[in-house]
C-alpha cells in the first residue's frame, strides 16, 4: 500500500531553516510528481511545491517563492523540501501528497501524517 513518511519539522527562530523529509513507499516513485502542502490552525489545506517525477519541472506558491525549494532522490524514494529565511507565518502541519490513478477516472490522493514546522518571532 502507498505510504508516505514526513520528517524533520521542528520549532525553529524567524529566519531560520529546515529541511523536511517524505519517505515514499508502495508504488513506482519515479513515475509520479510530487506534491508539499501545509495547513495551518483554522485555515484550509494550501499547495506549498511540486515537482514533476524526473524533477526537472518544479513550482511555487508565490508566499514561499524564492525560499523553499523541492526536490527529490529517485534513487531513495524521497521528496525534500528546503525551508529558507522561515517567517512566522509559514508555521503549519507540513504533509507529503501524492495523486495516482486507480483507474482512467479515478484519481486517488494520498496524504503522510504530516510534520509540525512551528516559526517563533
Amino acid at each position: 500500500q502507498v505510504q508516505l513518511v514526513e520528517s524533520g519539522g521542528g520549532l525553529v527562530q524567524s529566519g531560520g531553516s529546515l529541511r523536511l523529509s517524505c519517505a515514499a513507499s508502495g508504488f513506482t516513485f519515479n513515475n509520479y510528481a510530487m506534491r508539499w502542502y501545509r495547513q495551518a490552525p483554522g485555515k484550509e489545506r494550501e499547495l506549498v511545491a511540486t515537482i514533476s517525477s524526473a524533477g526537472g519541472s518544479t513550482t511555487y506558491a508565490d508566499s514561499v517563492k524564492g525560499r523553499f525549494t523541492i526536490s527529490r532522490d529517485n534513487a531513495k524514494n524521497t521528496v525534500y523540501l528546503q525551508m529558507n529565511s522561515l517567517k512566522p507565518e509559514d508555521t503549519a502541519v507540513y504533509y507529503c501528497n501524492v495523486v495516482i490513478p486507480s483507474s482512467l477516472i479515478v484519481w486517488n490522493n494520498y496524504w503522510g501524517q504530516g510534520t509540525q514546522v512551528t516559526v517563533s518571532s
